[in-house]
């Protein structure tokens, strides 16, 4: 009641913290051994000092915050991640469901590339450069756009290749002579 009057709301978890016997050893284990990342360390302790189960020690979100340097957002994500896809989802990185940048040279375009890079440099060239390169693989509708970094990158991969050292200072050699 008295909380109630001086305006503030008890607050009710949304996302309880009820760990099992097994759970609660596998995470002081987790950190027994302190062999995990940074991260996962964090989430196991906060973890166990959130868990309300007969063990547990049942922290308050501000008590966790404070005692290990962490954020309110970081204690929430934590809670919620472990009631809505528990223990492993939480302990574990979850993978990108696409990359971050969809890649511009498939296997395809990156072979076009490549005996381009081999083939001869324009009339007034000695060499292919990489912004040449860039040019060209637009001019060509290999690619819609391409840094110099790009090509760079996909031509570094050939190291086997007559690109790999100098870009199209490839010259034959002169026939021997008997």
């Amino acid at each position: 009641m008295e909380a109630i009057m001086s305006g503030r709301v008890p607050s009710v978890k949304r996302y309880v913290v009820r760990l099992s016997a097994a759970e609660r050893e596998r995470l002081d284990a987790m950190i027994r051994k302190g062999k995990s990342p940074a991260q996962r360390l964090l989430k196991a302790r906060i973890l166990l000092k959130a868990d309300v189960s007969e063990d547990g020690e049942g922290w308050s979100d501000s008590r966790i915050i404070e005692a290990l340097e962490t954020s309110v957002s970081m204690v929430y994500r934590v809670r919620k991640q472990l009631v809505e896809e528990g223990l492993d989802a939480v302990l574990s990185r979850k993978a990108s469901a696409a990359p971050a940048v969809a890649r511009i040279f498939d296997g395809e375009k990156e072979a076009r590339l490549i005996a381009l890079a081999c083939s001869r440099p324009p009339e007034g060239y000695a060499r292919w450069s990489l912004r040449l390169l860039e040019s060209k693989v637009v001019e060509l509708g290999i690619v819609e756009a391409a840094s110099d970094s790009t090509i760079q990158r996909v031509l570094k991969k050939t190291r086997s290749s007559r690109t790999a050292a100098n870009i199209g200072s490839f010259r034959p050699r002169p026939a021997a002579h008997s």
